[in-house]
């Protein structure tokens, strides 16, 4: 069993509520999506491992169970180009779980984006991350979810 931690604080919605029909398929992985709390924030890693891939918007952390978490900052923000982020890990380093990795203020989105983050258990069954509790909130570094190895 893996434990997902928040990468960062907010509002937890299901998969299902993030305006991305690749995410809310589950198409990548089952998992939820966090809405940030407003302000610059600092992402941390949601499991121990390495850094399989790092982009200033996304990254994804390979544990040493071999589940691979993507966490994606915002909805479109590929289109950024890098502003509003900036990266703090390099690819192919170990991490450990609450490892700062990416520095990144919501406040550089324009109207057409999404600030809610899907954090996703890759290439897992479809449903085997709960949905949350309607009122559920995340602290960076606590408990997520957890994923069956």
């Amino acid at each position: 069993m893996t434990q997902v931690l928040a990468p960062l604080a907010g509002r937890v919605v299901a998969m299902t509520d993030v305006p991305d029909p690749v995410f809310a398929s589950e198409m990548v992985g089952p998992g939820v999506a966090i809405d940030p709390d407003p302000g610059e924030v600092t992402v941390v890693s949601p499991v121990a491992g390495r850094v399989v891939k790092v982009h200033p918007h996304a990254f994804v952390v390979l544990a040493d169970d071999g589940v691979g978490v993507l966490v994606h900052l915002g909805i479109d923000t590929v289109r950024l180009e890098g502003r509003g982020f900036e990266v703090l890990v390099e690819q192919g380093s170990t991490v450990e779980a609450g490892a700062p990795m990416v520095r990144w203020d919501p406040a550089a989105l324009t109207d057409a984006m999404s600030a809610l983050v899907p954090v996703v258990a890759m290439d897992r069954p479809k449903g085997s991350v709960a949905a949350p509790a309607d009122d559920a909130r995340a602290v960076a570094g606590d408990l997520l979810f957890t994923v069956s190895t």
